[in-house]
């Protein structure tokens, strides 16, 4: 069956694309776990009596199942097709709903996120689906793992919105359980599409190269480092991107209620940054297919730390909604060119592998800026140092893409003069 269903269904198909709509569906519902629970936080907050930082912990600790998570559902795909992982995903997912909605204690409510949303919920429709995106194309890589990954955004985009209405409705217990039985249905029914096992890849060492590699790049020492050192640095680049990336994203609300806007603005600046995310990840991924995944990364990392620094001297409604469109159209291409620079970089035959460690770093990195900027907060009584806080992760994940960059520019001269 395996065999029957390859050969008819090959790489940058109709079906591969049809697939890939599919895919978007699934991502778009799966990952609204990572969203909901920021536009939750100051209704949690008040519901359990608990500091900002404790509040921050049920995202901290989602976004740790998360990245571990992907792993493990990555590996069950590797070995029964993403399928299965899908529809474990769904059911945890529905179920965690639930138990949020019914949790009696912080605790309670953190074990819920942490385990049934995050580790076995939400991660099934996240780093699997980018590894098997990235096997049903060679042509357009870039620009179907852009658009793949998209399905995160347009979760980040529509879903803040809904939460914030029912929760204003008829609470936010009630709107968890809603949603517990919504996504539950729906990423379960659209599992059923992901029976066909995606088709072997091209043993070439380049696969679709882009137009930074080098004439003959030696894939055993990525960079011109170690396998180790290599991966290493990219996972370094990771947490540091995400920790940056986390804070407007997380606390976005909290800050427009702490400024007096209230937490519908607030949700509505989150959906503001997430929409623009998706156009963002979309441009990254048509330009990851031209200058390559590292120069993506690079490029990135920059236009966030400008848009971090906006933050720091405007706090008005309007330039709020300004700045957070612009954060969300500079940073949405960073975490899918994670993806690509690992395919363009390492031995194809591990790739499902590393591009989930990786993805892996960089939720864990979401995490850690989470909660992160929650603490700051309570220790300074206002979001400045938490900005502050995100532009120095952030310059740690640039200096490392231009380190990388530089390192393959060098070896790219040297093999073109050899």
């Amino acid at each position: 069956m395996k065999t029957r269903e390859t050969t008819i269904h090959q790489a940058d198909s109709r079906y591969a694309m049809l697939r890939l709509g599919i895919t978007l569906l699934v991502m778009t519902v799966g990952s609204s776990g990572m969203y909901v629970v920021s536009v939750m936080l100051p209704a949690v907050q008040a519901e359990f009596g608990v500091a900002r930082a404790d509040a921050s912990l049920p995202y901290t600790l989602l976004m740790l199942g998360f990245g571990m998570g992907g792993v493990l559902m990555g590996r069950l795909a590797d070995r029964f097709g993403v399928m299965w992982p899908l529809l474990i995903g769904a059911l945890s997912l529905g179920a965690g709903y639930v138990a949020c909605g019914m949790a009696d204690s912080i605790v309670a409510f953190i074990a819920a996120q942490a385990v049934l949303v995050g580790l076995l919920g939400s991660a099934a429709a996240f780093a699997p689906l980018v590894a098997d995106t990235s096997l049903w194309f060679v042509k357009r890589r870039g620009i179907a793992v852009a658009v793949c990954a998209s399905g995160n955004y347009v979760a980040g985009a529509i879903w803040p919105p809904i939460a914030q209405h029912f929760i204003e409705a008829v609470g936010w217990r009630q709107t968890y359980i809603g949603m517990g039985i919504f996504c539950g249905l729906a990423m379960a029914a659209l599992a059923l599409f992901f029976r066909a096992r995606p088709p072997a890849l091209a043993a070439t060492p380049t696969g679709a190269a882009s137009s930074s590699a080098a004439p003959m790049r030696d894939m055993t020492r990525p960079f011109g480092l170690s396998m180790g050192t290599a991966q290493g640095l990219l996972c370094v680049a990771g947490v540091a991107c995400c920790v940056a990336m986390a804070m407007p994203q997380v606390h976005i609300v909290a800050y427009c209620g702490d400024l007096g806007y209230g937490a519908a603005r607030g949700a509505q600046m989150l959906s503001l940054m997430l929409g623009f995310g998706v156009v963002s990840r979309l441009v990254s991924g048509a330009i990851c297919d031209r200058i390559g995944g590292l120069r993506t990364l690079l490029l990135g990392g920059v236009l966030q730390c400008v848009a971090l620094l906006l933050f720091l001297p405007f706090d008005g409604l309007v330039p709020l909604y300004v700045i957070s469109a612009l954060f969300g159209l500079f940073q949405g291409g960073l975490v899918p060119s994670y993806a690509i620079i690992v395919r363009e970089h390492f031995p194809p035959a591990e790739a499902g592998a590393r591009v989930g460690t990786v993805l892996m770093f960089t939720l864990f990195g979401m995490a850690l800026g989470g909660w992160m900027s929650g603490k700051i907060f309570d220790l300074t009584g206002s979001y400045h140092a938490a900005f502050l806080n995100g532009i120095g992760w952030n310059l740690l994940n640039v200096s490392i893409a231009a380190l990388l960059t530089f390192r393959v520019r060098k070896l790219w001269l040297r093999s073109a003069a050899a």
